[in-house]
């Protein structure tokens, strides 16, 4: 891998261009990403928009080369607005969850992306494409909406923040877009975030005014 350029560093993993078509996640602390490969692979077969799975080994992971903006960045330079971005978001969200899982056999339980969040869609050349499947699992599908939900309401509500106005505008329009009951799972997500061995000190102390400001925005749709 000398020829490897770093494109990208993450809070677990580096990203290295290999060629024009590939690239290279690497998690640094080993973590064996065969699973999240498998889904990745799982999903692009029922025509789910997801990277292009050219190869595993435990922690190296070789994908398709995706070049464009992140959705955040697109609504960062204004070319996508706010509310457009939160009903992409929600739209990509719902097409996820209509397809069956890999593994489980329960009837109502789909794949859950863990992390889905502006951040994590591409707006590729051949559309958007959902990245980062580390945190998958499967189960009732509510909880992953009210996962993204939180993780955008962390944002909305940290008044320092140089995005907390874009993400009080994409709020409200991903919650109305969405087809989930967040509200149900809502504390459910919350412990789930908390417990969360990345999120900081100052983000676990968001999580109470991230929650009261998810019900005030649901009880308004």
């Amino acid at each position: 891998m000398t020829d490897a350029v770093l494109l990208a560093a993450g809070r677990d993993a580096d990203v290295f261009a290999l060629d024009a078509d590939r690239v290279l996640r690497r998690y640094r602390a080993g973590t064996d990403a065969t699973a999240e490969a498998a889904v990745m692979v799982h999903l692009e077969a029922f025509g789910y928009p997801v990277p292009r799975v050219h190869g595993v080994d435990h922690a190296d992971l070789v994908l398709e080369r995706l070049d464009g903006p992140t959705l955040l960045q697109a609504v960062v330079d204004g070319l996508v607005s706010p509310a457009d971005a939160g009903r992409q978001l929600a739209d990509l969200q719902a097409h996820l969850h209509t397809l069956p899982p890999r593994v489980a056999t329960e009837p109502d339980w789909r794949i859950r992306h863990g992390d889905l969040h502006p951040g994590n869609v591409v707006l590729a050349k051949r559309g958007p494409v959902v990245i980062d499947w580390r945190n998958t699992t499967e189960g009732p599908p509510d909880l992953d909406t009210a996962l993204s939900a939180v993780v955008l309401a962390q944002v909305a509500v940290d008044d320092d923040g140089p995005l907390a106005g874009i993400a009080r505008a994409f709020l409200p329009a991903f919650l109305a877009h969405s087809r989930r009951d967040v509200l149900a799972v809502l504390e459910e997500a919350v412990a789930a975030r908390r417990a969360d061995p990345n999120q900081t000190d100052a983000e676990i102390a968001q999580l109470g005014r991230a929650a009261a400001l998810i019900r005030t925005l649901a009880a308004a749709r």
